[in-house]
């Protein structure tokens, strides 16, 4: 199945693992609609909503760049009927906006905490919620967050307790709706990565250039995002996958090529937090 004439709504997406998703469904000639905030450069990251668009158009997809805020009920539904409006429909919603802070719970700012739910948590739910009376009219309905599994190890409950309701938080909206909307047609998944993946969060939050060097890149979360999507909606719901296991399933046994720095064995990546 391809994603050629498909239409993709993502929250986020100006760089990292959500760029790399539309990328690699724009080399089908899929259109992707973007509601992010990076209207202009940030001093420290790169990309905003307009050079992701330019880098889809270039890759041969459609872009609709939308500078919103996922927070915003009225900011999501236009970008909903914006998204309709330019595309005829949606066929795919991927919840890829999310915030991290790994403070411990005595040093996690109030506000920070709220930032977390309302992006990660409400932010998945309703822009979710809104695109599903459009959903229902396309022939492989699906909806893809970029969370984990629900891992009640104390390891994880404890380690960074308010980022762990916040991820674990989209996951459980995701089954949810994947419940809820079943009867639909409407497939609802999280996907999550074995090891760390080489993005400005890992660089910035998890331990720089060492993390970086044991990291895989975004091209294998592309890979298994567009795996997942482009399988049957019908009989593909209600599961949190694993980046590495939906590729293995497809019958790839070979993951040098994703490696941040060629060459790493796989025994020397770094592996990913709420995974044992």
């Amino acid at each position: 199945m391809s994603l050629a004439g498909k239409t993709i709504l993502m929250s986020g997406g100006s760089r990292g693992i959500g760029l790399a998703i539309a990328l690699r469904a724009a080399a089908d000639g899929a259109n992707i609609a973007m509601l992010a905030k990076t209207d202009t450069p940030h001093p420290k990251l790169e990309g905003t909503v307009h050079s992701a668009a330019d880098a889809i158009r270039a890759a041969g997809g459609q872009a609709l760049p939308i500078v919103g805020d996922v927070r915003d009920d009225a900011q999501v539904t236009e970008a909903v009927l914006k998204t309709q409006g330019e595309f005829g429909g949606i066929d795919v919603v991927i919840n890829n906006a999310s915030v991290i802070d790994l403070s411990r719970s005595l040093d996690l700012s109030a506000k920070k905490y709220d930032l977390m739910q309302d992006v990660n948590v409400r932010g998945t739910f309703m822009l979710s919620r809104a695109a599903v009376p459009v959903l229902r009219d396309s022939a492989n309905p699906h909806i893809l967050s970029l969370s984990p599994p629900l891992n009640l190890s104390p390891k994880w409950l404890g380690a960074h307790t308010g980022y762990t309701l916040a991820k674990y938080g989209m996951t459980m909206a995701t089954l949810g709706l994947a419940a809820e909307f079943a009867d639909a047609g409407i497939a609802a998944n999280t996907l999550w990565p074995r090891t760390t993946i080489a993005t400005a969060a890992v660089q910035n939050l998890l331990g720089g250039d060492r993390v970086m060097a044991a990291s895989r890149t975004a091209d294998i979360y592309a890979d298994a995002a567009y795996s997942v999507i482009t399988k049957h909606a019908s009989s593909y719901t209600g599961q949190t996958l694993i980046v590495e296991d939906v590729l293995e399933a497809d019958g790839v046994t070979d993951f040098s090529s994703y490696a941040a720095v060629p060459g790493t064995p796989d025994d020397r990546l770094f592996p990913d937090i709420f995974l044992d």
